[in-house]
């Protein structure tokens, strides 16, 4: 069982990271897996009216952090160590569907890999593989203090 809910890492993000703006749906979350839905707005376009590098990134990276906060509880430390993509296909001009996996999620590190949509298309843009690092005093302090 996950030890937040989707609401619960809303609420936690933005009181940790109010400055994190994307316009970010839960869809599911349960153990080992998340989906989640990013509304695209010319914000995340890039020339060509393509959804940017950059932003499809941006998105990988969440989906994993909130995968790993719905494993681990509130830790606003759990650092990106890795991230690799592979661009597959550009997306549509659609809402933007990022599905997060666990591999392995150890006292230390976790490891998942995310596929990343355009919204009606089963086709992936992305492939996304993304490890963090968890701080060892995940299970004592999971929030850092007011």
């Amino acid at each position: 069982m996950p030890k937040m809910t989707a609401d619960e890492i809303q609420d936690f993000m933005k009181k940790f990271f109010p400055q994190a703006r994307m316009p970010i749906e839960i869809e599911e979350l349960r153990d080992d897996f998340l989906r989640m839905r990013v509304g695209i707005t010319d914000r995340y376009l890039r020339p060509g009216g393509t959804v940017s590098g950059p932003a499809l990134m941006t998105i990988a990276d969440t989906a994993m952090y909130y995968l790993v906060l719905g494993m681990i509880g509130p830790v606003a430390l759990a650092l990106t160590t890795n991230l690799n993509i592979n661009f597959l296909r550009a997306p549509r001009l659609a809402d933007i569907i990022a599905e997060a996996e666990m591999l392995k999620l150890g006292k230390r590190l976790a490891v998942g890999q995310v596929t990343i949509y355009s919204d009606g298309n089963d086709d992936p843009v992305a492939h996304v593989t993304v490890t963090y690092s968890i701080p060892p005093d995940a299970t004592r302090s999971a929030a850092p203090s007011e």
